[in-house]
């Protein structure tokens, strides 16, 4: 016997939101047969009340106050999808206080305030889900909460951000200059106005720390994750990472670190986004255009490998109506044999701290541009040997592929040449030493580029 349709309050009803209202009413006898009851949204808050009142009709009530919806007695579950840390906060604090379950698109919010969000939900005997946060319609949260429970999570690592990985895909493709590519994502639609969240690694950072906190079971913790943007990519480092048979993907990565005398690191979790090379030939270095991809390492399952739409309209609404029906399902059931928000119990949280970068080990590609004379390949390579770091490959070019002969108003009166080192795992803190002492060499000419690389292997 079917039970009266669960009734849902809506706080903003933008694209993601009118893409929830209308996949809820086109599915909504299949996601009846799923749930075991109806899903209406009957109330939206919305500061525009005219066009959401024309985006819902008739037959929902549309305010132009939040609170109104949280204080609305029948109103069982509230999907916040207003975004950004301030008000968003305070409705979710206060919808959890009225006794309301929460589902949530905002990755910002959770990843900086969820240690004291999901602690008012245990105390109130609420849920929040948050499937959309992360990676728009791929269900990745709830893999790792659920389906990967029998694991124990060794890394994570995704192409978490469309935009940053439309952009590189356009440079890739095109030979584009960074700026330029930017330009072409904001005149397709794939960049905002002020692209400055994404391109600058922020939004990828969100979403990482979320993952890296139900991976590991440690509390969310956004200000310790190191976080690196693609606006200092170069075209020419593109094409030589090509070359040497890799693609650069702007990566959020989370890795459980166990100590490592030999290399001077200590036990911790990596928390960070940054541009990675990644080998052509895994799956993951193929994932073009806006779309999201991520790769899971676990001890029992090996590689999982999940690939989607990371944003949109109906993708995330996929991710939002999942929610829904996952808290009408255990709407009546006890709360303690519920899903925990970060899938370990509360009480059961790890200390691990998150390591600083200078801690983290990977490996590294280098491009110096240096005077193109005798010797200064041997120089380079003492520095790193040195400091017990070993190179996998170095990469020289002819000095006339890269610019050729200096005009006779170049003071420093030399042929220029670009050279290209990969190197095996080392320490961050080591590299950075190293990077030091071989940018000081009057034969660098140009601040040395750095891009860690990732095997995924």
């Amino acid at each position: 016997m079917f039970m009266k349709p669960i009734q849902v309050g809506l706080l903003g009803i933008g694209v993601v939101g009118s893409g929830t209202f209308n996949v809820l009413r086109r599915n909504q006898e299949e996601i009846k047969r799923r749930a075991g009851r109806g899903i209406e949204i009957t109330m939206v808050a919305d500061l525009d009340v005219a066009r959401a009142q024309k985006l819902v009709g008739k037959g929902v009530k549309v305010v132009n106050d939040a609170r109104a919806v949280i204080a609305n007695p029948d109103i069982d579950i509230v999907i916040e999808l207003i975004g950004g840390c301030g008000i968003a906060r305070t409705l979710v604090l206060e919808a959890i206080a009225a006794g309301k379950h929460v589902v949530t698109a905002n990755k910002a919010l959770l990843a900086v305030h969820g240690t004291e969000i999901f602690a008012a939900a245990s105390a109130k005997g609420v849920m929040v889900a948050f499937e959309a946060a992360v990676a728009g319609g791929i269900p990745i949260i709830k893999a790792l909460r659920e389906g990967l429970t029998a694991n124990r999570i060794e890394w994570i690592a995704g192409i978490i951000n469309g935009t940053t990985n439309f952009i590189l895909s356009e440079m890739r493709d095109k030979g584009l200059d960074f700026a330029l590519a930017l330009k072409d994502a904001q005149r397709l639609g794939y960049a905002e106005a002020d692209p400055s969240f994404d391109i600058e690694g922020v939004d990828a950072a969100h979403k990482i720390t979320i993952m890296c906190s139900i991976a590991f079971g440690i509390p969310v913790q956004f200000d310790k994750a190191y976080v690196e943007g693609i606006s200092r990519l170069a075209a020419a480092d593109i094409r030589y990472a090509e070359q040497l048979g890799y693609r650069i993907k702007l990566l959020g990565i989370t890795k459980r670190r166990g100590a490592n005398a030999a290399q001077g690191s200590a036990a911790g979790i990596e928390l960070r986004v940054h541009p990675s090379l990644v080998p052509t030939k895994r799956l993951i270095a193929n994932v073009e255009g806006a779309m999201n991809a991520v790769v899971v390492q676990g001890d029992a399952v090996g590689t999982t490998l999940y690939y989607g739409k990371g944003a949109g309209s109906e993708p995330t609404a996929s991710a939002v109506i999942a929610d829904l029906v996952d808290i009408t399902r255990l709407h009546t059931a006890d709360a303690a044999q519920r899903v925990p928000h970060l899938a370990f119990q509360p009480d059961a949280m790890s200390d691990l701290p998150v390591l600083p970068m200078g801690e983290v080990v990977t490996s590294y590609y280098l491009r110096l541009r240096v005077a193109d004379e005798a010797g200064v390949l041997a120089k380079v390579t003492g520095i790193l040997a040195q400091a017990g770091i070993s190179i996998d490959a170095v990469l020289q070019r002819e000095a006339d592929e890269v610019g050729g002969e200096p005009s006779a108003g170049d003071k420093a009166q030399v042929a220029q040449t670009d050279v290209i080192i990969l190197t095996h795992d080392c320490v961050e803190a080591k590299m950075d030493a190293a990077m030091a002492q071989m940018q000081s060499l009057p034969t660098v000419l140009e601040p040395i580029t750095r891009i860690r690389k990732e095997e995924l292997a």
